[in-house]
């Protein structure tokens, strides 16, 4: 299956565990992979025989800006869904969301979660 790829989009949440985390809030960043057949516009060159992946993007940083789950995982989970339902020809997409500043001590490292969804049928 072929596949679009959109890398670091990024936006401030308030996504978290922690209390602080709903109140101060913090970057996130996400990574997806639409999966799409692109046959047909690998031949006509035409917007309207793929994804316009911009829908994604906006929807995406919207959902981070606006949700306030305990979970990145729920964040991920909401963001999958919303990817999938953006075009009926998406067959499945995978999700990878990043704390890129985790409020934990002595820490510098970041947090991801990544799950894959599949369109039922």
């Amino acid at each position: 299956m072929d596949a679009i790829h959109l890398t670091n989009i990024r936006a401030y949440g308030y996504t978290g565990a922690l209390p602080e985390e709903n109140v101060l809030g913090q970057w996130f960043q996400a990574d997806i992979v639409l999966y799409i057949d692109l046959a047909e516009a690998t031949q006509s060159d035409r917007l309207t025989d793929t994804h316009d992946y911009r829908t994604v993007i906006t929807s995406t940083q919207q959902i981070i800006r606006g949700a306030k789950f305990a979970l990145i995982e729920r964040l991920a989970g909401a963001i999958a869904a919303s990817a999938l339902d953006s075009d009926p020809r998406l067959r499945r997409v995978t999700v990878k969301v990043t704390k890129l500043t985790p409020p934990i001590p002595d820490y510098t490292g970041q947090v991801a979660v990544e799950i894959s969804r599949d369109r039922i049928q």
